[in-house]
């Protein structure tokens, strides 16, 4: 398997309820992360936030 997404691309992200706060949103795929479990994992960075995310590949669809 490989990541479904690609650095550089735009994606929507969808913050879980279980986690820290996050913004739901539009952000760009910085770098590609080893999986957790079964979910490839992502850096992501959205133009309004001074810091990068980590998001689970199931948290992120295409825009």
């Amino acid at each position: 398997m490989k990541h479904k997404f690609i650095v550089g691309e735009n994606v929507y992200f969808t913050a879980s309820n279980v986690a820290r706060p996050a913004a739901s949103g539009i952000y760009e795929v910085i770098r590609l992360l080893p999986t957790e479990g079964d979910d490839f994992q992502y850096r992501i960075k959205s133009s309004t936030e001074a810091f990068e995310r980590v998001a689970k590949e199931s948290q992120l669809e295409v825009c």
